[in-house]
């Protein structure tokens, strides 16, 4: 039972939330409140009173009981199971977020206790539905829930290790870390942004593959998000286009407590997030007891699901750190652990009396149904599919393509291959050339651009675009949101293996979307990231469009191909790596510039990150290596030529990719970069920041460690010293 103080506390922030979003609507306390004190209810009948009269900008859910046999004995034990398994966690680990599952116990018990279809012996069955906890910070919540689910992945001795080195449940949930996690979160807003490519992508397959006698893909989308969540700008970014999309099956929860980590958000956030969310096209929902109101959270819900046309908001007002007489409703209980005291405190104060990390065995038999009835989804799933696909065999083949990750056979030869011969032109302009014809013949290749598809060259010509009315196409109109972009194409790589995502904007404007990028290295996504305008050759745009330390910043970060091609064999070669390698992002770095095509490149030559394109040395011993990435490599090609007129040997290198080269032998890396030649110049009109560790010691690095300017593109490499002529000098400074 909760005590006086707490349902004071939760009584206070209901009555916050009313008067800073209004109601008409008699004013519904849950019954637990009537236990607090006379007093108490007296101190506030006056607010209560005047704020009844205040009109709704958003009416509040009707409470409309879900048909259920569960007797809410069993419901209160279970919830308090989640929260006291947070609690025990954090405190053991002396480190974590408590406030947050104690809080949001209740919606998220019912979300899966009640709603969700999962099998938890098979966390990657196809048409689960998916959750995402935006709030990652709360993740005790998903491991508990997780537990109780029956996923192996949590166990007991995981829970019992949280944030410990090793364990399956760290400090903030990582899907590849945990079986059950969808998505990688922590940053806040990322995950609202992963659910909405997670709803795209639902909504995308659905309408490709669905048929009227058969509907393969039918799941839904869930996200539980807070207020740092809302604050964050890439939060409003996939919101906006969510609306738009017409997202019908995802539906968020915002945990609507108004504690940050500095303290109550009147500080700093004071606007109305429902009229923004109904601005934004979502229809909204404000479920006013979230601590007990277990009937409104499921009336919420049923209506949510009615609601096809739009995604849903659920606000539910919560109180941070539900039962903890002292620390509830505070920023003390967001992000550290309750303290032995207060642990203590708050089992009296809810009535828990069991051992740290013990369910009672009521509510593990509860909730051990869910083994049987996962295993029966998917089991009915399987049938249906079965059906389908004799019925329909070529979309089942793409379907299972996309699911499976298993790439067509002989895909890769549908990619264009060049001559020196064959005409030049910009890799922007290649590189569309290879996204069409990956197109044709990969299913699950789909992406788009954030408003520059006509000058990043992304459009796939053999179809339209994804809208509302029109979710079976695959072109992505990310408008002018290069944070939410990438994020979102993160949902859609996690959603299935083989659903391909890429996305475009200028490569200086990674600056406002590198925290998803970052997340999709570390959660192992493969968007396909294709950035143009990559150099000063973009011209006259000037420093604040000219990418200068962008290339050295994702060679630094792990888990990322940075590639810079040079041509057309180049260009494919990378998207070639790029489609294949699902768990790790790749990144094209594109020229606005005209550029010939070069002898001696070759696709095959791409996936060794670095190859010799031409050389006439003998016994491994060039007198020099020059060696150039991008539009500079035919740089390093003409003064190679030069260098040998004066009869010297040369050897040319191309670096397209640092991330492959590490990966081969060193007997191949000794082929390419023999130790015993230290005559080495490098060449990229890009910072030379990390060349040293390619040129060693003795060896010289020609680049640009200032910022860009505004002037025709000749010209820029001219007054920047990125010519023939600087590599030559360099060259023969070594003779």
């Amino acid at each position: 039972m909760a005590s006086t103080s707490s349902l004071a506390l939760s009584q206070a922030l209901l009555a916050r939330a009313i008067s800073l979003h209004g109601s008409d609507q008699r004013i519904s306390l849950p019954s637990s409140f009537s236990r607090a004190s006379a007093s108490s209810r007296r101190r506030n009948a006056a607010s209560m009173t005047k704020l009844r009269s205040i009109r709704p900008l958003v009416r509040a859910a009707a409470v409309e009981t879900l048909e259920t046999s569960t007797d809410s004995s069993i419901i209160d034990k279970s919830v308090n199971s989640i929260r006291f398994l947070a609690i025990d966690a954090v405190e053991k680990a002396k480190s974590g977020h408590p406030g947050l599952p104690m809080g949001c116990a209740p919606m998220a018990h019912i979300l899966y206790d009640e709603v969700m279809r999962y099998n938890p012996k098979n966390p990657y069955w196809f048409n689960r539905d998916r959750f995402v906890l935006s709030a990652g910070h709360g993740c005790m919540l998903l491991y508990a829930l997780l537990h109780l689910a029956g996923y192996d992945s949590v166990l007991e001795e995981d829970l019992k290790s949280f944030r410990q080195w090793g364990s399956k449940t760290p400090g903030h949930p990582e899907n590849f870390e945990t079986p059950g996690i969808e998505v990688t979160t922590g940053p806040l807003g990322q995950g609202i942004a992963n659910a909405v490519g997670l709803a795209l992508a639902e909504k995308h397959l659905a309408a490709r593959f669905n048929k009227p006698d058969a509907e393969v893909v039918d799941h839904y989308t869930y996200v539980i998000l807070g207020d740092g969540c809302q604050m964050e700008g890439i939060s409003n970014e996939a919101a906006s286009l969510a609306g738009h999309w017409g997202l019908g099956k995802l539906i968020a929860f915002y945990d609507d407590n108004h504690i940050s980590i500095d303290g109550d958000t009147e500080i700093a956030f004071t606007e109305n997030v429902d009229q923004r969310f109904e601005a934004l096209g979502w229809h909204v929902i404000w479920v006013k007891n979230g601590n007990t109101g277990y009937d409104e959270i499921r009336a919420a819900i049923k209506e949510a699901k009615t609601v096809t046309d739009k995604p849903t908001l659920i606000k539910v007002t919560t109180t941070i750190g539900y039962g903890s007489p002292n620390k509830a409703n505070s920023y003390s209980v967001h992000g550290a652990a309750l303290g032995e005291k207060e642990v203590e405190a708050t089992r009296n104060n809810l009535g828990w009396p069991y051992e740290p990390f013990q369910v009672p065995e009521e509510v593990k038999s509860h909730w051990s149904r869910h083994t049987p009835e996962g295993k029966a989804l998917e089991s009915d799933w399987n049938a249906t599919f079965a059906a389908y696909e004799k019925k329909y065999p070529e979309e089942a083949a793409e379907l299972k393509s996309i699911i499976t990750g298993e790439l067509p056979a002989g895909w890769e030869k549908a990619l264009p291959t060049y001559t020196p011969e064959s005409p030049g032109d910009a890799t922007r302009n290649l590189s569309q050339q290879c996204l069409n014809a990956i197109a044709k013949v990969v299913p699950g290749f789909l992406g788009g651009s954030a408003d520059l598809a006509s000058s990043n060259m992304t459009l796939l010509k053999a179809s339209g675009d994804f809208q509302k009315a029109t979710p079976e196409e695959r072109n992505l109109r990310f408008g002018v949101r290069e944070h939410g972009m990438g994020a979102i194409c993160n949902g859609i790589a996690l959603h299935s293996p083989g659903l391909i995502p890429y996305c475009a904007t200028f490569f200086v404007f990674t600056d406002y979307m590198r925290g998803a990028m970052r997340i999709s290295a570390l959660s192992e996504a493969g968007v396909i990231y294709v950035m143009t305008h990559d150099s000063i050759g973009l011209g006259e745009d000037g420093p604040t469009h000219q990418p200068i330390e962008h290339i050295a910043s994702f060679r630094a970060m792990p888990n990322t191909l940075m590639f810079r091609p040079a041509d057309g064999n180049e260009t494919a070669g990378a998207y070639k790596i790029a489609v294949t390698k699902r768990k790790t992002p790749s990144i094209l770095a594109l020229s606005r510039q005209k550029l010939p095509q070069l002898p001696g490149t070759s696709i095959e030559g791409v996936a060794k990150g670095g190859y010799t394109i031409s050389d006439d040395s003998t016994g491994n011993k060039p007198d020099v290596i020059l060696i150039g990435t991008g539009s500079e490599l035919e740089i390093a090609a003409q003064a190679a030529e030069v260098i040998r007129k004066e009869g010297k040997t040369v050897r040319v290198v191309s670096f397209v990719c640092w991330e492959l080269f590490d990966e081969q032998t060193d007997e191949y890396k000794e082929s390419v970069l023999p130790s015993g030649v230290s005559a080495r110049v490098s060449i990229e009109a890009a910072s030379t920041f990390g060349w040293g560790k390619i040129v060693g010691g003795k060896g010289k690095s020609i680049g640009i460690n200032s910022f860009g300017a505004s002037a025709p593109a000749p010209l820029l490499y001219k007054e920047f010293g990125i010519t023939v002529e600087a590599v030559v000098d360099a060259a023969k400074s070594f003779f």
